[in-house]
């Protein structure tokens, strides 16, 4: 079983500053969380353990793009709902959803593939991404993410991350309806 630590590693110094910044900002915001440390967790799969520890809904993100790689969106939904591009690209009036590159994600989230996570919208100044909310999303006290790394996961409450921690960094959400049929 993995081990849950209330807020920041005591040492950051062997920590990426794209995590280090999560940190000091969630410090700052004076929101709460607990922080469990793990290998690499890039897969649901990976995330089984995380899941027991952290016992709160673990969200799965994708990062996604339309076919001209204009319209850039990060949907959150529970790790366990199957996504269909159909139904997400009729509520968002963008045909042809796809994942977007790897190099739009690190340089409009400042996060590699694996890793990706509502927190990334903190490096998003411009706002070329939209957060999609899969409306259970919204049902959980708590949300299970990574800190822009897959080494360490987060377990923070929903209403922090949507009261608090969206409108400091100056991103809206859009609730979706996706039955995952």
């Amino acid at each position: 079983m993995l081990e849950l630590h209330q807020g920041r590693p005591a040492n950051t110094e062997e920590r990426l500053p794209r995590e280090v910044r999560v940190y000091d900002l969630l410090d700052t915001l004076g929101i709460e969380y607990l922080r469990a440390d793990h290998e690499h967790a890039d897969t649901m799969e990976a995330c089984h353990e995380i899941d027991e520890t952290l016992n709160c809904t673990i969200c799965k993100n994708l990062f996604l793009c339309n076919r001209q790689q204009t319209a850039f969106y990060l949907l959150m939904i529970p790790g366990d709902k199957p996504f269909k591009t159909r139904e997400l690209s009729s509520q968002i009036g963008s045909a042809r959803l796809s994942f977007a590159p790897p190099e739009q994600m690190l340089e409009y989230l400042d996060i590699l593939p694996g890793s990706v996570s509502v927190m990334g919208l903190m490096n998003d100044h411009d706002h070329h991404v939209q957060l999609l909310v899969d409306e259970d999303i919204l049902k959980g006290d708590a949300i299970g993410c990574h800190p822009c790394v897959n080494t360490s996961s987060m377990k923070i409450k929903t209403a922090d991350i949507f009261d608090k921690f969206l409108p400091a960094v100056h991103h809206d959400k859009k609730i979706v309806h996706l039955t995952g049929i």
